[in-house]
């Protein structure tokens, strides 16, 4: 047979992890699971929730072989015995799964709830694997929900979702909830060296780090890329076709431009804005790669180089040291924040290039020009501090002692000056009263308004 009738596995399929050990990225997740294994602990139901790509259907079919595999390997599947194969194969009849993102009807998953009253055939447990499970209407979910809640001891349920969010709130309380997280780009990379290793693939180190870039977290996306190189360049790939392919800027052009945010360098921020445009580069993704540069730079200031939350390769590292230099943390979260914000308007303004070119400057600016904290900071230590000893105060500081040789000539006392008196006032007696009061002038003076309307004008 001929290499052109060889029938091609993509590479998703062909290196699809078979058992824990091969999972990437999800420790919390693959540990959790062993113990439950291992100590017989294991739930009724469990939920994988994560975005796409990162392994919620893989990890389902490893738990389902684990818990019926024949001749386990601890608490690993053998991946040899029957019921290994026929279950990564799809055929076994004790694990059942349905796609709710075309079958979410309560007619789809009435067949599960007639099968739940059959024990299984070859094996331990009668599994049932629900993926994309949000899109089962409430309809679906309410015929599911008694027997999700007391199922037979034979009986698992594994539901996996892009969208955790839009489960009803009766269903989260009945399964044992995992969250998966997106795979970290050094994580990829190195899972994809190991995979040209194997297929005899040369592959440059920034490509596959291009690649990993671009799969954003899931090692699914990071898979198809590569097949797709491999399928466009044959044995060798180089980052500038990876980055050709994708749209993607140089991790070296990427490191440049946040270099030159960091000096205040307007003009080499500019040309390399025009010429990212003009070679037809993915502008959004500049913005977010940008953001993830500032983010690991923050990180590598707060915690170092051994940070677990570092998200770089050893060569992202040494410029990160270089670079963190150059500005202080203060002014690096200032720079995220105006790219997070920039991140937020392209999705509405018409002309990006405009719109990161002027923000990119901003944040050249931020790096550089010293705000009014930093100055108020630097008048301060200039004063001194402010509680600084009263003596320091020429208005406080005690006389100067007279010199010895002059004789302080004794001041007489002086005699106090008495308090002032007040003057005592003057009480109206009853007769002088009624003499006012008879009056002649003021009686004609008061009749003058007699009948008059008072105004309020207050």
């Amino acid at each position: 047979m001929s290499d052109r009738e060889k029938q091609h596995i993509a590479l998703p399929l062909k290196y699809r992890p078979m058992n824990f050990g091969d999972m990437v990225g999800q420790e919390h997740v693959v540990r959790t699971l062993r113990n439950a294994i291992e100590s017989g602990r294991i739930a009724n139901a469990y939920l994988f929730i994560g975005p796409r790509g990162i392994g919620k259907t893989t990890t389902s079919r490893i738990l389902a072989k684990a818990l019926n595999c024949t001749n386990p390997q601890g608490v690993e599947p053998c991946g040899a015995c029957e019921n290994c194969k026929q279950i990564a194969a799809g055929r076994s009849i004790d694990v059942t799964e349905l796609d709710a993102a075309s079958h979410n009807k309560v007619e789809d998953v009435k067949p599960i709830i007639d099968a739940v009253q059959f024990k299984p055939v070859a094996s331990k447990y009668k599994v049932f694997i629900v993926d994309e499970c949000h899109m089962l209407t409430p309809a679906a979910w309410n015929a599911l929900l008694k027997t999700l809640e007391e199922p037979p001891p034979y009986v698992k349920f594994i539901f996996a979702t892009t969208e955790g969010d839009k489960l009803l709130a009766t269903i989260i309380s009945r399964c044992q909830r995992f969250d998966l997280r997106r795979i970290q780009t050094h994580q990829i990379a190195a899972r994809l060296r190991y995979i040209c290793e194997q297929e005899g693939i040369a592959a440059e180190e920034d490509a596959l780090l291009a690649i990993a870039r671009g799969a954003e977290g899931g090692m699914r996306d990071a898979l198809s890329s590569l097949d797709q190189l491999i399928a466009f360049k044959g044995d060798k790939v180089t980052e500038e076709d990876a980055l050709g392919v994708f749209g993607l800027v140089s991790r070296a052009a990427l490191e440049d431009l946040a270099g030159a945010i960091l000096k205040g360098d307007a003009a080499t921020i500019l040309r390399s804005v025009e010429m990212f445009d003009s070679a037809g580069k993915n502008m959004r993704r500049l913005s977010g790669e940008l953001l993830q540069h500032f983010r690991n730079l923050l990180v590598y200031q707060t915690l170092g180089a051994n940070a677990a939350g570092l998200e770089a390769t050893p060569d992202q590292i040494k410029t990160l040291a270089e670079q963190a230099k150059l500005c202080d943390a203060s002014r690096i979260f200032r720079v995220a924040d105006q790219l997070a914000t920039m991140e937020d308007k392209l999705r509405y303004v018409l002309s990006v290039r405009t719109l990161i070119e002027m923000t990119l400057i901003r944040a050249s600016r931020i790096a550089t020009v010293a705000s009014i904290e930093e100055l108020m900071r630097a008048v301060r230590n200039l004063r001194g501090p402010v509680d600084a000893p009263a003596a320091a105060s020429p208005r406080l500081a005690a006389p100067a002692a007279a010199p010895p040789c002059v004789a302080a000539a004794p001041t007489p006392p002086q005699a106090a000056s008495p308090a002032p008196k007040e003057t005592p006032k003057h009480v109206l007696t009853p007769e002088e009263q009624r003499k006012i009061m008879d009056d002649p002038k003021l009686n004609a003076f008061m009749g003058m308004f007699k009948g008059a309307q008072v105004t309020d004008v207050s």
